[in-house]
């Protein structure tokens, strides 16, 4: 087994996990699993509250990423005002595409979701699937915001929220 370059992320950093969103490292530890000894990160999301322990040799492998970078937020910021692009596929195929780009743990396309879900009061009602999605993408949005800009998770959701109210002014 080749030894990957091991990725530059350390105890009391946040990082990215594509399928739960922004997580501080804890610690890296080594545990003897099936006869191996690994090296593992240990990641907690607090909103979540839950540990996670990934290899460090598979880390950017399956998509753990450093924050993003303060132009990248500014970014995704300035997609959420852009027009809502709805495909007219069926619903179960874009809620499909959805759930892969929350997951994705990239901002950018999870801007675009928050973007393409957003409905104002004067826009009709979301059905709970619709709904799931959003919330989902909004919060990945949000804690990545709140953590690049330092900020709580309740000012990044004010930002965001101005956001997309300019838009619909």
């Amino acid at each position: 087994m080749t030894k990957s370059k091991k990725p530059e992320f350390r105890p009391n950093e946040f990082v990215v996990y594509p399928a739960h969103g922004v997580g501080k490292i804890l610690s890296i530890e080594e545990q003897e699993i099936a006869g191996f000894r690994l090296e593992l990160f240990v990641i907690h999301f607090e909103k979540d509250k839950m540990t996670l322990r990934v290899p460090t040799h598979k880390a950017t492998e399956i998509g753990m990423r450093p924050l993003s970078a303060p132009d990248v937020v500014v970014k995704a910021l300035e997609t959420l005002k852009g027009k809502a692009r709805v495909k007219r596929a069926m619903w179960s195929r874009r809620a499909q595409e959805y759930e892969q780009k929350i997951n994705s743990g990239d901002l950018m396309a999870i801007a675009e979701v928050v973007r393409d879900l957003h409905r104002t009061d004067d826009q009709r009602e979301q059905s709970y699937s619709e709904r799931q999605l959003y919330e989902a993408a909004l919060e990945r949005l949000t804690r990545e915001v709140a953590a690049v800009s330092g900020s709580d998770e309740a000012g990044a959701q004010k930002k965001v929220d101005e956001v997309l109210l300019s838009r619909a002014a």
